[in-house]
C-alpha cells in the first residue's frame, strides 16, 4: 500500500510515521524542507519537493491525505493537487474543517470523477503511539479504498474509527466531538478551581485528581493530564490564562442554534474561553495545560 501525504506539522508527520511503521509506503510533501527532513529519515516514507513529483510518485487509485490547516490554504492545496489528478483518485482533508466546507468539495471534487473524503481525527500528540480515533465521510467506494490506511492509523482494524456517513458527515461528527470536549476540560477546571479557592481546607488537588483516576464516574483521558498536571503541588504562576479556540467550538456553538438543539454546556465553554484573555485564574491556566496535554498546543508563559 501507499498514501501521499500533505502536510508535515506535527500532528501530519506523527502519521505519516505510524503509517510507515505499519507497513504503508508513504509519499510525503510540505512545502517547508525543514519539515520534510524530519520525516526523512523514517523508513518507507519518501519526501518529495513539488507537487508534480509528489503526485508522480503514487498509484493509482493514488490517495493524497491533506493534513493543513482549515481555510484558504487547504483551499488552495486541494484544488492544486486535483488538478493533476484522475478520475478514481481520492483526495482526503484529515484537518478540522468546516464541515459545510466538505460538503461543497465533495461536489466540487465528484464533479471531476474524484473522490473526496473529510476525515475528523483525534488523538493529539499521542497519537503515533497510541492510535488516532478517525471518524470519516465519503461514498462507500472512497472509504473502501481509504479503509487500508484508516486501520493502520486507528488505535486497532475495528476500534477507533467509523465511516460516519455521506461527505461532510465525518467533519460535523468532529466538530460535536471538540465541542463535548470543551465542556468536558471547562468542568475538570472549574471543579479544581473551586477546590484551590477552599482555601481553609488546604486540598490536596493532585491526590483528588489522582483519587478520582480510579473508579471514578470522572475517569478519563483528560483527568489522567490533569492529574500529571497537578503533581506534588505543581505552581502555574508562569502560565498565562489565556485559551485558545481552534474553531470547532464556535462551529458547533452556530450549528446548534441553527438546528434549535439546546447545548448550553458546550456553548458556554466556549464563552468561557473567550473570556479567558488577560484574567489571571486557575480554571485557564488549567485549559491550557490540558490543550498542551493532549494536542500539543504552546502555552503561553
Amino acid at each position: 500500500m501507499k498514501l501521499g501525504m500533505i502536510g508535515l506539522g506535527r500532528m501530519g508527520a506523527n502519521m505519516a510515521r505510524r503509517l510507515a511503521r505499519g507497513g504503508v509506503e508513504v509519499a510525503a510533501f510540505d512545502a517547508s524542507a525543514d519539515a520534510r527532513t524530519a520525516v526523512s529519515a523514517e523508513a518507507r516514507v519518501a519526501t518529495l519537493g513539488n507537487l508534480e513529483a509528489f503526485v508522480a510518485a503514487l498509484a493509482q487509485p493514488r490517495v493524497v491525505w491533506i493534513m493543513l490547516p482549515s481555510g484558504e490554504i487547504t483551499e488552495q492545496t486541494i484544488t492544486a493537487v486535483a488538478g493533476m489528478l484522475a478520475p478514481g483518485d481520492v483526495i482526503v482533508d484529515g484537518g478540522n474543517a468546516n464541515y459545510r466546507d466538505s460538503v461543497r468539495r465533495a461536489a466540487m471534487l465528484g464533479a471531476r470523477n474524484l473522490h473526496f473524503v473529510d476525515a475528523g481525527v483525534s488523538g493529539g500528540v499521542w497519537g503515533l503511539a497510541n492510535g488516532y480515533a478517525i471518524m470519516f465521510g465519503g461514498t462507500p467506494e472512497a472509504a473502501r479504498i481509504v479503509e487500508p490506511f484508516i486501520k493502520v492509523l486507528a488505535p486497532a482494524t475495528d476500534a477507533g474509527w467509523l465511516h460516519c456517513g455521506p461527505a461532510g458527515s465525518g467533519h460535523f461528527v468532529k466538530m460535536v466531538h471538540n465541542g463535548i470536549e470543551y465542556g468536558m476540560m471547562q468542568a475538570l477546571a472549574e471543579g479544581l478551581s473551586l477546590m484551590q479557592a477552599k482555601r481553609e481546607f488546604d486540598l490536596d488537588l493532585g491526590g483528588i485528581a489522582e483519587m478520582w483516576r480510579h473508579g471514578s464516574v470522572v475517569r478519563s483521558w483528560l483527568l489522567d493530564l490533569t492529574a500529571e498536571f497537578l503533581k506534588d503541588g505543581a505552581s502555574f504562576d508562569q502560565v498565562k490564562p489565556f485559551v485558545a479556540d481552534s474553531g470547532e467550538g464556535r462551529w458547533t456553538a452556530l450549528e446548534a442554534i441553527e438546528l434549535g438543539v439546546p447545548a448550553p454546556v458546550m456553548t458556554l465553554s466556549l464563552m468561557a474561553r473567550f473570556a479567558s484573555q488577560g484574567r489571571d485564574d486557575f480554571a485557564s491556566k488549567l485549559l491550557a495545560l490540558m490543550r498542551a496535554g493532549f494536542g500539543g498546543h504552546a502555552v503561553e508563559r
